[in-house]
């Protein structure tokens, strides 16, 4: 219990670190224009304590020739206005002016998809330098780079997604076009739009210009007709949004079923007791599941067959859901010609696959969202994992995961490592959210399995150049290994690179999965279910 407490705290701790921004110096910066900071901007902006932020970790550890990008220099995540749910992009102009780093494109690129899945009302709060030159051969050309924001702006506008626009400080060059691109533009006085500053326009036509004559608030307002409200300050800005936003109309609701929440019978603190990341002490993911479920309820399906998955009907949040989870528990199986055997807890056999498999089917067919616990080791080899078809059975319940329709939320409790992470509804298979505990780990495999297989290549590689290392050199090798991949696995080092959307308090897994679900309630859009060819 206490390990798992520390973790959380140590999290909340860097949270808050990352949470200064750019630090004191820049947010006197900030202040002493008449401006409001990124986070003073959000908190005016949504309803009181509704803003529930992703990506905090993007870029953590990374960018520190430069000084660092807290962040990544942008604040994204949901809110409510007046009770509506809404996406929220904000420039944190503490951090180098709010420019955007690689992982600064990444991020806002990351909440357009999460709005576009979910056809979530978008919000930008605009207070940028534009690209940071000195990477920008990284923020550039690419699919997911500077240039996809500005299509991803023109993309929700056809799919009827609202988007508005603040301009509430600097907004220039290629950045321009974002705010543009929406449905509303605002902007205050003292803000900057243009494409050429006027230090550029000089050097390129020798005119000389004022920054405010050349793109200020009033002209934008009165002579170029771009700004459709122009605001005194950040405070006005920010209360016109909201007045804008309480007169929209109410779109056409999804499929998915919900009743009056319930709260589990079981209380959420007793997690910290009940989970471990010792594999000498497996833990009963029936127990976590129990304590983030309305009334502890939950109907497993084919509980006698393939024990290492957990699969089966819930409700979280009042919304009817289907959960896949794996197992920690070692259980005894009976094979087809009637031998025991007995499967390791968290590891994916071939008779759990397939119900896994069937189950996600089910759940499509009957229209039930989907949420994903991971803490799998990956599955099963050997010649009786390879004789009983487990590369069919793997890849039929790959197969179910890719082509499913219905939300897919994915919750990483400990371990995810290998297919076991891909067949879970990884990354890659586009969780419509990926949240994770401090005590995620998240790689080809773990941190010891990948050391003895890398030092077992480095031996054989010094063995052929007629080199031998001693005992101690050999476990310095493995722990020097060991240590760089323990670094990798760290759901902290996934959070930066954005594999991860949130990394959370394990109590408030029921909260975040809840919001989830009512993000993906917003898109009343389901394709048809098809799952191509089956391996059978």
């Amino acid at each position: 219990m206490r390990f798992l407490a520390d973790m959380v705290s140590q999290v909340r701790n860097e949270e808050e670190k990352i949470r200064e921004g750019g630090g004191p110096k820049a947010i006197e910066s900030q202040h002493s224009k008449g401006r409001l900071i990124a986070r003073e901007r959000i908190n005016l902006l949504v309803d009181t304590g509704s803003f529930f932020e992703i990506g905090s970790f993007a870029g953590h550890g990374m960018y520190e020739e430069w000084g660092g990008a807290p962040a990544a220099g942008v604040i994204t995540g949901l809110g409510r206005i007046h009770t509506r749910l809404v996406m929220i992009v904000a420039n944190d102009a503490t951090v180098k002016a709010g420019a955007f780093f690689p992982m600064t494109s990444k991020k806002v690129i990351r909440a357009q998809n999460i709005a576009i899945e979910n056809r979530i009302p978008t919000m930008y709060l605009v207070d940028s330098a534009g690209v940071f030159l000195p990477l920008q051969e990284d923020v550039f050309p690419d699919t997911d780079d500077f240039g996809r924001v500005f299509r991803n702006n023109a993309v929700m506008s056809a799919m009827g997604i609202p988007q508005i626009a603040a301009i509430m400080g600097m907004c220039v060059a290629g950045g321009g076009y974002l705010p543009v691109m929406c449905d509303h533009v605002l902007m205050t006085d003292g803000s900057g739009l243009f494409l050429a500053g006027p230090a550029l326009v000089q050097a390129a036509i020798g005119q000389k210009v004022s920054a405010e004559e050349l793109g200020g608030a009033a002209m934008h307002s009165a002579i170029s007709g771009t700004v459709d409200f122009r605001e005194p300050n950040d405070e006005a800005c920010l209360g016109r949004i909201r007045a804008i936003v309480e007169k929209w109309g109410y779109r056409r609701q999804s499929p998915w079923d919900r009743k009056k929440p319930e709260d589990p019978a079981l209380a959420a603190e007793e997690i910290y007791g009940i989970y471990d990341s010792s594999p000498g002490r497996p833990y009963d993911m029936k127990e976590i599941v129990a304590r983030i479920v309305d009334g502890s309820r939950f109907d497993e399906y084919k509980p006698e067959y393939g024990k290492t998955l957990l699969c089966g009907y819930a409700r979280i949040g009042g919304f009817a859901v289907g959960i896949v989870a794996n197992q920690k528990l070692h259980a005894q199986a009976t094979d087809h010609e009637g031998r025991k055997r007995m499967e390791f807890g968290g590891v994916i056999y071939t008779e759990s696959a397939e119900k896994a498999a069937r189950f996600i089917m089910d759940c499509n067919q009957n229209l039930i969202p989907l949420i994903f616990f991971h803490d799998v080791n990956g599955f099963m080899v050997g010649r009786d994992a390879e004789w009983s078809g487990i590369i069919k059975a793997g890849a039929k319940m790959v197969n179910a995961v890719s082509n499913s329709v219905v939300p897919k939320i994915t919750v990483i409790v400990g371990g995810s490592f290998g297919a076991g992470h891909y067949a879970m509804c990884g990354k890659a298979y586009d969780p419509r959210f990926l949240f994770a505990w401090p005590t995620a780990r998240y790689a080809v495999m773990s941190g010891e399995s990948a050391a003895s297989v890398l030092v077992e290549i480095k031996l054989k590689q010094l063995e052929r150049g007629g080199k031998e290392l001693g005992e101690e050199e050999k476990k310095a090798l493995y722990e020097s290994v060991k240590r760089t991949y323990d670094e990798q696995t760290d759901p902290r080092y996934g959070a930066a690179r954005l594999w991860i959307d949130k990394i959370i308090d394990p109590i408030e897994t029921r909260d975040a999965i809840t919001l989830a679900l009512e993000a993906a309630a917003l898109n009343p859009e389901v394709p048809e279910f098809k799952v191509g060819v089956l391996q059978t």
